[in-house]
């Protein structure tokens, strides 16, 4: 794992800074793979009709880049010269979308593909700026981004030279602006322009360079890679609900193992999770060990097309966080499920100062975590009624991940296994041998608290000092 994320960060195989040609590298059908049946036929047509009106219109970015890697693609977008207005006439189910970047959506019952006007740089000097078309902050981060231009802006502006590849399906030609082919080839994520001031202008490009170098399995070159650390506290300037959004694209396209490694590793995490990376700090082997071994499980439950979750995958990232805290309220004097009451609701408005994560998610993590506090007690009834409730599942689940990164629960993820496949006469005597047990001081008895740190597993688990 760490062999392949170090060797992610490649030297650069050209110059440092990426131009823009204004002519481009033109791929006619015989010097490609792709082939117009790929691609959506909607976002095919759409391409034909904006040509037909006298627009030009390219399939262009991800689309592209992903079939050029045998990939298939979840999204098609259409780049083209029209105007949003001027889109929207031309098609009756387009909406226009977006404040900050005007983009159209034409909608084919439920496929929705993005059209997009080719956009120009922003002009650098305050007097030349108009505000309603394009602004930015006092770092230069842009705040508007509504410059119409021509093809060749448009590729000057993109981020990534893998994603400034435009396909007309009419020709069945490729025009690369910025040897995107190449890099493609190389496997490399490269900025085109200078790094810094693109990361300044959108300090998000930091996480999707990240995003694309794990999904595809690339490197990134040396010179997109050096601002990233300096200018990584950037990203706690950015609306907490993209952040959440971002958040999701990285942890549950099948590739968040390996993400969060080059995360922590470029100092990205940190703002992003700010308490967990306190935990990191304090605590790293059973910090790292259980959002590594939850990635892993999400990735595989991802390529296994099975449903996931947010709110297992936030509470996961957020858990090793929450002990220092409720153990701070037990020695207090709050009683445990109070204690893990208030350090849930504490750390989840905490978190969400960085990453927007909205109450249809925030309720079951909560959930989640007080079960946590509630599956060690089993007595009487309670078994059956924890086995009754909605998040049960979720909660054991998140018990086993627990143990298996070193928490250590006397054997409560097994119990709790044996208990769900016995029959109601063997469950009642296991309820019976809980008794038994701590009549004779062999099973777990009331929780013992210390003025220091409490361990409850090994490698490091369990409660630590902030």
């Amino acid at each position: 794992m760490l062999k392949k994320l170090f060797q992610s960060f490649r030297s650069p195989l050209r110059t440092p800074q990426q131009h823009i040609r204004s002519t481009p590298i033109v791929l006619n059908s015989n010097q490609h793979s792709l082939q117009r049946a790929q691609f959506s036929r909607h976002a095919v047509n759409i391409v034909e009709r904006l040509q037909t009106a006298g627009y030009q219109a390219y399939l262009v970015g991800g689309c592209v880049r992903d079939l050029l890697l045998q990939i298939n693609p979840k999204d098609f977008d259409v780049a083209t010269s029209a105007t949003p207005e001027q889109i929207r006439a031309e098609f009756r189910n387009a909406r226009i979308i977006g404040r900050r970047f005007k983009l159209v959506h034409i909608h084919f019952g439920r496929e929705i593909i993005e059209v997009a006007t080719f956009r120009a740089n922003h002009p650098h000097e305050d007097d030349e700026e108009d505000t309603n078309q394009s602004s930015r902050n006092s770092s230069g981060r842009i705040l508007r981004d509504n410059v119409y231009g021509t093809l060749e802006d448009d590729a000057q502006r993109r981020d990534f030279t893998i994603n400034a590849l435009y396909y007309d399906p009419v020709t069945e030609r490729i025009l690369d602006y910025a040897n995107g082919v190449h890099d493609i080839r190389n496997r490399l994520i490269r900025l085109i322009g200078d790094p810094q001031q693109r990361y300044k202008e959108d300090p998000v490009r930091m996480l999707r360079a990240v995003r694309f170098a794990a999904k595809l399995n690339f490197g990134i070159e040396k010179h997109s890679t050096l601002p990233i650390r300096p200018l990584a506290p950037m990203l706690r300037d950015i609306p907490a609900a993209r952040l959440f959004e971002e958040t999701l694209k990285l942890f549950l396209s099948g590739h968040g193992e390996m993400t969060f490694e080059m995360l922590v590793d470029l100092e990205l995490f940190d703002s992003l999770f700010p308490a967990t990376a306190k935990a990191l700090e304090y605590n790293p082997t059973y910090t790292h060990t259980l959002i590594s071994q939850a990635l892993a499980n999400t990735d595989l439950r991802v390529r296994q097309e099975k449903p996931v979750t947010p709110a297992f995958m936030f509470a996961a990232l957020l858990w090793p966080a929450l002990p220092a805290k409720v153990l701070r309220l037990q020695e207090r004097g709050a009683p445990p499920l109070a204690a893990m009451n208030e350090a849930s609701h504490d750390l989840i408005v905490e978190q969400c100062r960085s990453i927007a994560i909205p109450k249809r998610f925030t309720l079951p993590i909560r959930e989640i975590w007080d079960m946590q506090e509630r599956l060690p007690r089993r007595a009487g009834k309670r078994a059956d009624l924890l086995l009754d409730h909605p998040r049960f599942r979720a909660a054991y689940d998140f018990l086993l991940l627990r143990e298996s990164a070193g928490e250590q629960t006397d054997g409560l993820g097994d119990w709790w296994t044996r208990y769900q496949d016995c029959n109601e006469s063997q469950r009642r005597d296991m309820i019976r041998d809980l008794g038994t047990k701590e009549e004779a001081g062999t099973g777990p008895r009331k929780r013992r608290r210390s003025n220091s740190k409490r361990k409850t597993g090994g490698d490091g688990a369990g409660v630590f000092d902030e």
